[in-house]
């Protein structure tokens, strides 16, 4: 009796499913972008993807609930590429980074995936919350990253202690580098060259009346 109670006061151990392969998700996520360069948006489906990836369909979903949430991821791994290294000054800084940014959105992929997703995220709020989540906020570390650098450099001022401004700064930083730098890459379709770049830079950090006056 004793026995049975001990065996029974064991606990069984979970089975758990088999674990995500990351060479299977980034099969996914390539094919994805593939195929939406190819297809579009409207004519993209869950069973394509799968077919170009090699994976049975249920491996899709039971990564995605669907078509927005994996278009979403596939296009958040491209972001995920950008760096901020260190060019010793914050204007260096700020034009690598805008130069990095225009480069990935010239390439077919990344340009058709997040138009896609931005066409379809006016009219889908819990897509447009998965762009905030998946692309925005976690872009937003290049701001973060930069702001901090600058201010250890004396560049930029500290900020206050237990302010909330810094927040909100960080918000209208990246709004204006990737507001400018896409409206220019996929709107317009001017070119983001070395002129641009430094005269956009150059608004950023020093004001309309320089950016005006330069030559």
């Amino acid at each position: 009796m004793v026995g049975a109670v001990c065996a029974s006061a064991v606990p069984v151990p979970h089975r758990r499913g088999r674990p995500r392969s990351a060479a299977a998700d980034r099969a996914i996520l390539d094919a994805t972008r593939s195929a939406l360069v190819e297809v579009g948006w409207s004519r993209l489906t869950m069973s394509q993807v799968a077919s170009r990836a090699g994976v049975a369909k249920t491996t899709l979903y039971r990564r995605w609930a669907g078509k927005s949430e994996l278009v979403v991821d596939a296009v958040a791994v491209l972001f995920d590429e950008l760096e901020l290294p260190d060019r010793g000054s914050l204007r260096a800084d700020v034009e690598g980074v805008i130069v990095s940014f225009a480069a990935l959105l010239e390439r077919p992929e990344a340009k058709t995936s997040l138009m896609a997703v931005i066409a379809e995220s006016t009219y889908d709020e819990a897509l447009r919350a998965r762009v905030r989540e998946a692309i925005v906020e976690r872009q937003k570390r290049l701001v973060l990253d930069g702001r901090r650098r600058a201010q250890r450099r004396g560049e930029l001022p500290a900020d206050a202690p237990d302010s909330a401004e810094p927040e909100a700064i960080v918000d209208l930083i990246f709004d204006v580098i990737a507001g400018a730098v896409v409206h220019r890459s996929l709107v317009s379709g001017g070119p983001v060259d070395a002129g641009w770049v430094r005269g956009f830079t150059t608004l950023l950090l020093e004001g309309l009346g320089r950016a005006s006056a330069q030559p």
